[in-house]
């Protein structure tokens, strides 16, 4: 019998198997794909910093597609505010070959991967977790009894709904879609462009991040109706991206859900674990989840080589996964779930009065030391200590407090 069994072979599952397998313990992940890292259903814009910090920086040749020292934060009505850096800040990455380096780090450790395995169920006994129901490429059904069942399968709530634990919020997701494309004019090449905005993204904002050879991966999300119509939209009205994608070619689409509603309230039962996405281990004002997904796996793997050396796999020794990544994250969910909350009620005209007013101030002198955007609370924390940054906060505190006046 397994140590421990995957659902999902994202950098999640990928880095839970990883940090066991380097322990000792064995471990196999299902992947119901045949190759690892497709369909692509990221950006892949991540922080350096934090690549670095969790030993994945530098990344492998072929990997990074370009990395960003500046970015660009439009308004519905064109307002511009800039932000320069001392150094680059974020990478953009191949998402398959990330996924793919993660998979084979984890597999020269020792861990097992089965490709083209689709999880039908979890087994329950006497209200604990004990394996996996699958069914193979052939079309075979098999059970895979395993001491732990970690779900790492990305944004669903199916195995967290058998194992009787809370479900993903509807009411907290955004729905993305994003384009490959070719033939981006007026960009800067180190810059990534952000489009703030009921107009066009309601609900979270659009995206383009620039590669050296003129293609894009340009997307948004939004909170309702269809998000290729509002795609449509901001190519063909937004006064800065109808320019920048008046000549653009759309390679090709993808669609995802993204949820934004900090993590769920117990990621664990027992014989159960569950991490990144369908955790909601995600950054509520970005929706970025690679990162903290991996931050989580480290937590995860470290509970679970304790409990399986001491054979208790209950959902009181599991708990200690919970309480590993919130000490780490819990202040920065926190911190990016209020200022959610805020922007999302902020109208085109005061996220417009916003921009101007960072522009005004010199909010941008304020940033271009930054280093750190994943860990945001701590950012904020360290950023209201300079006077311009203090003004703009106090600010945006100022027009969310305006629709709470009487």
């Amino acid at each position: 019998m397994q140590d421990a069994v995957v659902v999902g072979g994202g950098p999640a599952g990928s880095s839970f198997a990883f940090e066991l397998a380097k322990r000792g313990l064995s471990v196999t992940v299902f992947e119901e794909h045949k190759q690892i890292g497709f369909p692509s259903h990221c950006a892949g814009h991540l922080s350096v910093r934090s690549l670095r910090s969790l030993g994945l920086y530098p990344l492998p040749e072929g990997i990074v597609e370009n990395t960003f020292s500046a970015a660009n934060f439009y308004s519905p009505r064109g307002t511009k505010f800039s932000v320069h850096l001392s150094q680059p800040l974020t990478c953009a990455v191949n998402r398959a070959r990330f996924d793919q380096f993660l998979a084979k780090k984890a597999e020269k450790a020792g861990a097992k991967f089965n490709l083209g395995i689709r999880v039908e169920s979890l087994i329950v006994e006497s209200n604990f977790v004990k394996g996996l129901n699958v069914v193979n490429s052939d079309g075979i059904e098999e059970q895979i009894r395993a001491k732990l069942v970690v779900d790492g399968e990305g944004i669903s709530s199916r195995l967290l709904r058998q194992a009787g634990l809370v479900t993903l919020r509807p009411e907290t997701m955004v729905y993305a879609v994003e384009a490959e494309m070719e033939n981006v004019v007026e960009v800067e090449e180190h810059a990534v462009e952000v489009y703030v905005g009921k107009d066009y993204a309601p609900g979270f904002y659009g995206w383009l991040i620039p590669r050296l050879d003129g293609t894009a991966k340009v997307g948004l999300a939004t909170r309702r109706g269809n998000p290729k119509e509002f795609l449509e939209r901001l190519m063909s009205r937004h006064p800065v991206a109808s320019r920048q994608l008046k000549s653009a070619n759309v390679k090709s689409l993808a669609f995802h859900a993204i949820t934004l509603g900090g993590p769920i309230p117990r990621a664990y039962t027992n014989g159960f674990l569950a991490l990144g996405d369908c955790a909601s281990q995600v950054k509520p004002t970005t929706g970025g989840g690679v990162i903290f997904s991996i931050t989580c796996a480290k937590a995860a793997a470290e509970t679970a080589a304790e409990t399986l050396t001491k054979s208790d796999l209950s959902s009181k020794a599991l708990s200690a996964y919970q309480k590993r990544f919130m000490d780490k994250l819990g202040f920065d969910f926190d911190v990016m779930l209020r200022a959610r909350k805020a922007v999302d009620s902020f109208s085109d005209e005061k996220i417009d009065r916003a921009l101007r007013f960072a522009s005004k101030v010199g909010f941008d002198k304020s940033l271009r030391d930054v280093d750190e955007i994943d860990f945001q609370g701590r950012t904020l924390l360290g950023m209201v200590r300079k006077p311009a940054a203090y003004a703009t906060l106090a600010y945006l505190l100022g027009l969310y407090l305006q629709d709470f006046r009487l």
